[in-house]
């Protein structure tokens, strides 16, 4: 804690030096997020930095509805072919420079064209980009997008500035230049990440802090003990096993939210050498894993039953969940079975896991289950942003790693399971998946778009890329002084409004 109260101190002196006392709200993250530019990272808490320094096209309501943002206005043409949309005008970069509707068009560029972007399966459907005038730009389709302005609320759908973005290229995340409320000041790796008021912001008058300080500390015992001790405003990811103390506490507050998303574990079927191993050659074995972990125990173990035990990127109360397979009861005789099919009397896995203590936990959970079935798990604890750099590189067997979740259920599945997924790290490959999955993308039909995701399912289910274990309510905890807060299902941190109450 001495550490982090360091950091903050130093940060408000400086402050305090340069004129008179600044709003300083200091945010505690889970981890540290990747990468700082919207098109190469891929991180949760990376997201919520970005909540703070990149406006999007479109963002949502806490109710999931699509609301305007940089884009004040859209319409579809009647094929479904076009998208137009009407953007905000007096709106510029932090480095000055003007959003207009040649910088969404440079975004979408930069987006589909950079080798090392992640976001171009998110937009493949856009053919081209048409400069209407400074404030209107369409969008023509290789065919109809369903999910297109779901993707456009998020990290796709942030601009960059294209001047910065052009001159650094591949470096840009170490300095990045949007245009939303706050201007990045600075980085230091592991301990801090300072963003500074933009005081041309469009929407100002709505932004009350000087500066917002987001500080990584993956223990969740040592972010609410800092919390408590003044050295924290307000943290993301309070753990369940902490709600009640929490919610007790006089001097906190709390909010609450359904995830759009899910946890589970990630396994290397065909990502590199270290993919040939007995559970990513076999779905037996993938199977057998599954069928020896106690979801239900899971969820009332470590989570004290606030979460909901799942087996789908959809959570059982989604219309999206296919009922055809509900979460199944932990069967260990079935998971020896399978792995005899396989030819198998036991197995040796390595998991890699997030460092810290909820992670940790839920897969020494895990491991004594699958212990019980012959299958022998060694966990590698690391650092979240390397685990998922180890992770796209291939340099993994398994990894317990999740996903916040998408407004569209496409952004849910369709990155990490179809062949040239942006984030198919396990990079299984069915044509059959893709097949139904960029069905689902082309039709607005709800019937019709459920077929083909449980079409995908079928194949999924038996072949398990992924093993999905629960879907996690977002709780956050704030100092009393804080207000203006509302949470969202997306578990981001939306700062328009909050101030500090005295």
């Amino acid at each position: 804690m001495a550490r982090i109260r360091t950091a903050a101190l130093a940060t408000a002196m400086c402050l305090a030096a340069s004129g008179a006392f600044a709003a300083d709200l200091r945010i505690g993250l889970q981890e540290d997020p990747d990468v700082l530019d919207p098109d190469q990272s891929r991180t949760f808490v990376g997201r919520i930095v970005y909540a703070s320094l990149c406006d999007k096209l479109v963002d949502i309501t806490p109710g999931l509805e699509i609301i305007p943002q940089l884009a004040t206005s859209w319409e579809w043409s009647e094929d479904g072919m076009a998208l137009t949309m009407k953007l905000r005008e007096g709106v510029t970069f932090h480095d000055g420079e003007p959003f207009n509707a040649a910088a969404v068009a440079a975004n979408i560029e930069r987006s589909q064209t950079m080798p090392e972007s992640r976001r171009k399966s998110e937009l493949k459907s856009i053919a081209s980009t048409e400069v209407i005038d400074d404030a209107t730009i369409k969008f023509n389709l290789t065919a109809p997008d369903a999910t297109l302005l779901a993707q456009l609320a998020d990290r796709a759908g942030m601009m960059v500035a294209p001047k910065a973005a052009a001159e650094v290229g591949v470096d840009f995340g170490l300095n990045p230049v949007c245009s939303g409320p706050f201007t990045f000041k600075e980085r230091v790796q592991q301990d801090r990440i300072v963003l500074e008021k933009f005081a041309d912001y469009w929407n100002a008058d709505a932004i009350h802090f000087d500066t917002v300080t987001f500080l990584p500390i993956p223990d969740t015992t040592v972010r609410l003990a800092n919390l408590r001790a003044g050295d924290l405003d307000m943290l993301e990811r309070l753990a369940a096993t902490d709600l009640g103390s929490a919610k007790a506490d006089a001097g906190l507050t709390v909010a609450q939210a359904v995830s759009l998303g899910y946890q589970g574990i990630t396994l290397n079927l065909a990502n590199g050498e270290r993919a040939k191993n007995p559970l990513g050659e076999s779905k037996l074995v993938r199977q057998a894993l599954s069928l020896a972990i106690d979801r239900d125990v899971l969820n009332q173990v470590v989570f004290e039953g606030a979460f909901a035990p799942g087996n789908q990127p959809f959570p059982p109360n989604s219309p999206w969940y296919d009922a055809d397979y509900p979460v199944a009861a932990r069967d260990v005789e079935a998971a020896k079975a399978k792995l005899k099919e396989a030819g198998l009397e036991s197995v040796d896995i390595e998991v890699q896991v997030a460092n810290n203590p909820v992670q940790m936990q839920l897969m020494q959970v895990v491991q004594a289950m699958a212990a019980e079935a012959g299958i022998n798990i060694s966990l590698t604890a690391k650092e979240f942003a390397t685990l998922l750099k180890d992770q796209s590189a291939g340099d993994y067997v398994a990894s317990q790693v999740g996903w916040s979740g998408r407004v569209d259920p496409d952004g849910n599945i369709h990155q990490f399971v179809t062949c040239k997924g942006g984030i198919n790290d396990a990079k299984f490959c069915d044509p059959a998946v893709d097949a139904a999955l960029n069905k689902a993308r082309t039709t607005t039909d709800m019937a019709e778009r459920k077929a083909a995701y449980d079409a995908a399912q079928d194949v999924l289910m038996e072949e398990l890329p992924l093993i999905y274990l629960y879907h996690q309510t977002w709780i956050w905890a704030l100092d009393k002084k804080v207000s203006g807060f509302t949470a969202y299902p997306d578990g981001m941190i939306r700062l328009e409004g909050v101030s500090f109450t005295e």
